[in-house]
């Protein structure tokens, strides 16, 4: 088997958490909240029997604010791993950002790059995972993740749950290369994998 040293970089999915793969509850933070949207698990492990990496990258300033603990993160995505499990679905990277530019105190209080719209999670994934961030997608329910997609080099896509459901369609700022806006995330991800000849 070849090490990732020697491989080409492959495309990847980037997903947002809230509002795109589960449903958006506030400040989520209780693992019993969690709840997938519909097509999420399907599309994921589509994804997977392909070995497309998907990577969850996702804005938690609760932390910053805080009204959660850091800990609870792992406690969520560990809920989140066993639904998907039920559809033989797996992330193979999460990424999160605890911080906020003006909320909260000490070292969560910073103006740093990870942040979406800014690109440092999905440029720091890429790097774990040999990923080529000029064939990936990243999909989301919000203008500033597909600006961060758009940040990072990615293609981009608009979901119409959680916050996108609410998004005027145009009203997504300088985001580039879109596939489009879609009602699931499943549908994003099926029209990319046909955009990029990876439907097989």
């Amino acid at each position: 088997m070849t090490s990732h040293s020697t491989q080409s970089p492959r495309a990847g999915v980037f997903l947002d958490r809230d509002g795109t793969v589960i449903v958006e509850k506030n400040y989520l933070s209780d693992p019993d909240e969690v709840e997938l949207i519909p097509s999420a698990g399907k599309a994921i492990a589509r994804l997977n029997r392909l070995a497309i990496p998907v990577v969850i990258v996702t804005n938690q300033a609760g932390i910053a604010r805080g009204y959660f603990p850091e800990s609870r993160i792992a406690d969520v995505h560990s809920r989140l791993d066993q639904l998907l499990a039920e559809f033989d679905a797996r992330i193979d990277r999460y990424e999160y950002c605890p911080h906020h530019p003006t909320e909260g105190t000490g070292d969560y209080r910073i103006d740093c790059d990870c942040r979406k719209p800014r690109p440092g999670m999905l440029i720091r994934s890429a790097a774990a995972l040999n990923i080529d961030l000029t064939k990936s997608l990243m999909v989301g329910d919000r203008p500033g993740d597909l600006d961060a997609g758009a940040n990072a080099g990615c293609q981009s896509a608009l979901v119409l749950t959680g916050y996108g459901a609410s998004v005027p369609v145009g009203d997504t700022g300088p985001a580039v290369r879109r596939v489009g806006t879609f009602p699931l995330v499943g549908d994003a991800v099926d029209a990319w994998l046909a955009l990029a000849g990876l439907d097989r």
